[in-house]
């Protein structure tokens, strides 16, 4: 039986796919083996102008050597993680909270607050930098980790409530319902029928905020200033008043920088996958 010209259409596209996934993926991991191999390349290949050739040397541990041990990198580590981990458990727990809110309970306005949650997220940084800026100078926050935190988690709030809002109001209502028949309290409903629920959520939300906040530069470098409070993402840029231009040393710090954000992912993969996918198929 010869094939029909549907099937030899859907053939020759999935010959297409195959013979260029191979390329897109050589071209998504290029800058990524750029910087590796800048991380392992002696100072005096990139004076010699040896950007993209093979490195004349491997200087694989003096370079991550001079990384860990002759810069403030593990302060900046440090900082990330200080940074990081608060902020995740802020904006997760509020956006727990007001998703709840405005998924469950019926009231006027709920619809316009829901709204401006989401109205937040579309207001481009830029616009907010002078006055973010002037804010904590004000408040006594500019450049400490706190403030840095308390910003994060007031930016993070209105996507992660868009989130875990429509997360909370796919969850079956009958539940809530018959916990309130049994004269359970709201907030016993909150923590031992919603949450229990909301883990695939949790874990997926939990992974996209640690990466957009260990990865953020913008805030780091507007807020935050010197090695006391400064996140890694804004540290790496000091090999250059440190080195020189010392791309050998900031594609090292880079390399490291990233290692958090990837064993993160690997770590929640499972959970993360099931929050993304829980509810595409009823």
């Amino acid at each position: 039986m010869f094939p029909t010209p549907i099937e030899k259409t859907s053939r020759t596209w999935q010959l297409t796919y195959q013979a260029l996934l191979p390329v897109a993926l050589a071209i998504w991991l290029l800058p990524l083996i750029a910087v590796a191999t800048f991380s392992i390349k002696p100072d005096a290949d990139f004076t010699n102008g040896n950007y993209w050739g093979l490195p004349s040397s491997f200087e694989f541990f003096t370079n991550y050597g001079k990384v860990f041990f002759e810069s403030d990198m593990p302060r900046y580590m440090l900082n990330s993680v200080l940074i990081t981990v608060p902020t995740v458990i802020g904006a997760v727990a509020l956006s727990c909270m007001t998703g709840f809110a405005l998924g469950v309970y019926k009231f006027n306005g709920n619809l316009w607050i829901f709204f401006m949650f989401i109205a937040g997220n579309f207001v481009p940084f830029q616009i907010l930098m002078v006055p973010v800026r002037d804010l904590s100078v004000d408040l006594g926050l500019y450049d400490t980790k706190l403030g840095l935190v308390l910003f994060h988690v007031a930016f993070q709030t209105g996507f992660c409530t868009l989130f875990m809002r429509n997360f909370i109001r796919a969850l079956p209502y009958a539940l809530i319902e018959a916990a309130r028949v049994e004269g359970i309290s709201e907030w016993r409903i909150f923590f031992f029928v919603v949450m229990p629920l909301m883990k695939p959520a949790l874990a997926a939300l939990a992974v996209l905020i640690f990466t957009f906040i260990w990865n953020d530069y913008f805030w780091a470098v507007v807020l935050t200033q010197g090695p006391d409070a400064q996140p890694v993402t804004a540290g790496i840029t000091s090999f250059n008043s440190q080195y020189r231009a010392a791309y050998h040393l900031m594609s090292a710090g880079s390399i490291v920088a990233a290692l958090p954000p990837v064993a993160m992912f690997f770590l929640m993969q499972k959970h993360f996958i099931a929050g993304l996918t829980l509810g595409a198929v009823k």
